[in-house]
């Protein structure tokens, strides 16, 4: 049991760590994705420009359409700066962000599947407390 209990805690200090240190690295990794894809950075210099990067939704690509010009604009105001950049580049960044999703569920997959990572004998099988399972593998008497 005391085992058991300390292969809990591990696995919840684990979880915790990831899930707060996904939070920056996703934001690295996209303003990575932003600049791989074209986008130019900018920083404002005026007051009325610093106004408008405040303005933007932040952690989202705004479209703005200026004249005839269309422009994507992802706001960063912690470091004063803006990414800016036009209708191809916003097509590579969606296609590079498809592409990192992929990417990412393929390595939870794989992760998701090392099963001796989770050490299943020491739950006593499949079968732990669920009662049997049918010559199917599903459970109850066949």
């Amino acid at each position: 049991m005391k085992y058991i209990f300390l292969t809990g805690v591990a696995l919840a200090y684990t979880l915790l760590n990831v899930s707060c240190s996904t939070t920056q690295t996703s934001a690295q990794n996209r303003e990575s994705m932003l600049v791989a894809s074209g986008f130019k950075v900018i920083t404002p210099k005026t007051a009325a420009q610093k106004q408008k990067l405040q303005n933007l939704q932040q952690g989202k690509v705004t479209m703005i359409n200026k004249g005839a010009k269309t422009y994507y604009v992802f706001p960063d105001p912690a470091n004063n700066q803006a990414y800016v950049g036009g209708p191809k580049q916003y097509e590579q960044y969606q296609q590079l962000r498809a592409e990192n999703k992929l990417a990412k569920e393929n390595v939870e997959m794989a992760e998701m599947y090392q099963d001796t990572a989770m050490e299943w004998s020491v739950w006593g099988g499949w079968d732990a407390g669920l009662g049997s399972f049918g010559p199917m593998g599903g459970p109850g008497p066949y």
